[in-house]
């Protein structure tokens, strides 16, 4: 590859990967602004401060592979390329929705594009991701699987367990750990035995450490994982240290809890992904870029209010998939 042609490719994931973090940004701050609105019910989980982790991980993957997600997902789904404006129609609940307003903030989910839903439970999607990628491995296929879980997952056995199967039979599958440093308000060093790289590596799956807050430095990591699953020699694991800016659960913009000082907030907040993919760019390219983005968000909010909700005659829709009512007492 000539050094123009390299340079080219470079300005191109350089513009997309700070596309991603801009767009996922802008649309969990909107998001929070629904909460406070009260046009998004019950709550979310802001994913402010991680947006390199689904912006690199999901730069490396092409169309026909998977993720599983979290509860603090909207990122992940973005970033595989959800529309923003039905996701958004999607946490506020209404008949346009990814799932029609029946999966909301935690279990959005776009099988045509690969995002086999996000999980509530902490640890579960592991299972679900290796599952996925091996059976779509028994037919042939050449799809990855991605798992994103967050630090507090990594004492679950429910994930433990799809580590050992995915190592003990090559599953392509690449495990994501976002390390945000707490699980809720609990630190990781007061909840997590010796290290998370080491529960991986004790089923034998190679395991890194990546600067979870440069989405390029994330993006080089996930490609070599992907690579490696998608030659056949099995799962990886990445554990990406990363940054909550904003609350655990927006509840917590009420009740106020102080875990973090403020001192330790600042501190945080000095590494935002936004500005460092941002950096990268002109200043030009990158108010283009931020033009662009903030149009689309526009349009998800107003694609999403002014969408339906769904009808209540229609509650228990879509609970079987063979379409069945659910059985009264009589036919029990």
């Amino acid at each position: 590859m000539s050094g123009a042609s390299a340079g080219a490719e470079r300005t191109i994931n350089t513009a997309g990967l700070y596309r991603t973090v801009r767009l996922i940004r802008r649309f969990e701050e909107r998001a929070v602004e629904l909460v406070h609105s009260g046009d998004i019910v019950g709550g979310i989980h802001p994913y402010l401060g991680q947006e390199a982790v689904a912006a690199g991980v999901c730069a490396a993957l092409g169309p026909d592979d998977i993720i599983t997600s979290t509860h603090r997902g909207h990122g992940h789904v973005l970033a595989k390329g959800a529309d923003p404006a039905r996701m958004l129609a999607e946490l506020t609940g209404r008949v346009t929705g990814l799932n029609q307003g029946r999966g909301g903030s935690m279990h959005a989910a776009d099988f045509g594009i690969g995002v086999f839903g996000a999980n509530a439970i902490v640890g579960a999607a592991g299972a679900i991701a290796t599952g996925a990628a091996w059976a779509r491995r028994r037919l042939g296929k050449p799809t990855v699987a991605v798992n994103f879980f967050g630090d507090g997952a990594v004492n679950e056995g429910m994930l433990l367990e799809a580590f050992n199967l995915a190592a003990l039979w090559g599953v392509p599958v690449v495990f994501v750990c976002e390390n945000n440093g707490y699980a809720t308000t609990m630190r990781v060093d007061d909840a997590v035995a010796g290290t998370i790289t080491g529960r991986a590596e004790a089923f034998g799956i190679p395991a890194s450490t990546v600067d979870g807050q440069d989405p390029e430095a994330v993006l080089a990591e996930a490609r070599t994982a992907v690579a490696r699953a998608r030659a056949g020699d099995g799962p990886s694991f990445i554990e990406c240290r990363t940054q909550r800016f904003d609350a655990h659960h927006t509840f917590e913009h009420k009740v106020r809890l102080r875990y973090r000082s403020d001192e330790e907030l600042e501190r945080i907040r000095s590494r935002d992904p936004v500005a460092i993919q941002g950096a990268r760019l002109d200043a030009a390219d990158r108010a283009r870029i931020d033009g662009e983005v903030d149009a689309v968000i526009a349009q998800a909010v107003a694609f999403a209010l002014e969408s339906a909700f769904p009808d209540p005659l229609t509650a228990l829709d879509h609970l079987y998939a063979s379409g069945l009512s659910p059985r009264r007492g009589s036919d029990v």
